[in-house]
């Protein structure tokens, strides 16, 4: 494609949704790769899809996905329709709805639902069955109706969401003074060796992957954290940890338990779907891919939840049960334990 028919894909309406320039030590790789490494909940037959519709361009060229990026190329994905473009369509979406007034309402978020639309989920988040369910929901600083925090896409738990204004800037204000109460169950790899303990450390953007956070030096880069855990069940290959944030960074649970050599079980972008302790014998390796298969996500699950309600000032705190998938996989390993004792 040449750059009169980029002037006509321009008068055809086409938008650009993602423009990445490769660095200067880029090695050559395959378009599709390049951009796997770059879009959030990608798939690699999207993106060959997106090339066979002529969707990807490379320096303005429409390009097949096997071409090579190589240093500064300039890489574009361009589609027929605006970025955000339907984005806030209200969906008849069932709620799990723990509690809910006139100023608030309390969600258990399931496991593999987005918390909100945005570039490759237009659809079926949380948002969109939010607005189906509650008319003229106040939008944030993002423009994302009642969000005041949120939660991965895998990880599932509990979320509040404000239903007016004052709400909204009143349970903000709460997140950002770290007043409110916030539990998460994780299952991760290793015996940690202290019953209790706190990890302090910023967290901003992998510099080597920017799907992924890292944990920095404090005052270099990104910002602080504050993460304390404590163990509540040892199954000698993994441990069961309740943790409790003191901040709410983008993964922090998940960084965090990484930076100090304990990644989530099955948390597949930070290298936990891979067997990181324990035998190699075919016995055990078949039992964790059992596991993986009854937990197919990071065993992490947000389970209670506080803050003081915006009108009563009363301080609300509601739990929710680990969701089947994660007990399951922890029955599992209850009874492998056991069996390796006998």
């Amino acid at each position: 494609m040449k750059t009169e028919d980029i002037e006509d894909l321009d008068k055809e309406e086409f938008y650009e949704h993602y423009r990445f320039v490769a660095s200067e030590g880029q090695e050559p790789l395959r378009v599709d790769k390049y951009l796997m490494n770059f879009i959030e909940y990608s798939t690699r037959n999207k993106i060959q899809q997106a090339a066979k519709a002529g969707n990807i361009l490379v320096n303005d060229v429409a390009v097949k996905s096997n071409y090579k990026v190589k240093a500064k190329d300039v890489v574009r994905v361009v589609l027929a329709h605006p970025p955000h473009e339907n984005l806030l369509v209200a969906e008849n979406i069932p709620l799990d709805i723990l509690f809910e007034d006139d100023e608030v309402i309390v969600v258990n978020k399931p496991a593999g639902m987005v918390v909100h639309p945005g570039h490759g989920n237009y659809s079926g988040t949380l948002v969109n069955g939010l607005i189906y369910h509650i008319e003229n929901l106040p939008t944030n600083s993002n423009e994302r109706p009642g969000l005041v925090h949120r939660i991965d896409k895998d990880t599932s738990g509990l979320l509040v969401v404000a239903k007016t204004e004052y709400a909204m800037a009143h349970l903000s204000k709460q997140f950002f003074d770290r007043t409110t109460e916030r539990l998460y169950y994780a299952l991760v790899w290793g015996n940690i060796d202290e019953e209790v303990g706190i990890i302090e450390g910023n967290i901003g953007r992998s510099l080597k992957n920017r799907l992924q956070m890292d944990v920095f030096p404090t005052g270099e880069f990104g910002k602080p954290a504050i993460t304390h855990y404590k163990v509540l069940e040892r199954f000698s290959y993994v441990t069961l940890i309740q943790c409790k944030l003191e901040t709410g960074r983008t993964h922090q649970i998940r960084a965090h338990m990484k930076h100090i050599g304990h990644t989530l079980f099955n948390d597949e972008r930070y290298g936990g779907d891979i067997i990181l302790k324990g035998t190699t014998f075919t016995k055990y390796k078949q039992f964790v891919e059992n596991c993986f298969k009854t937990l197919p996500r990071q065993a992490l699950h947000a389970k209670t939840l506080g803050f003081q309600h915006p009108i009563t000032k009363e301080f609300l705190q509601f739990n929710s049960e680990m969701p089947e998938d994660m007990q399951l996989c922890l029955e599992k390993w209850r009874s492998y334990t056991i069996n390796q004792k006998e």
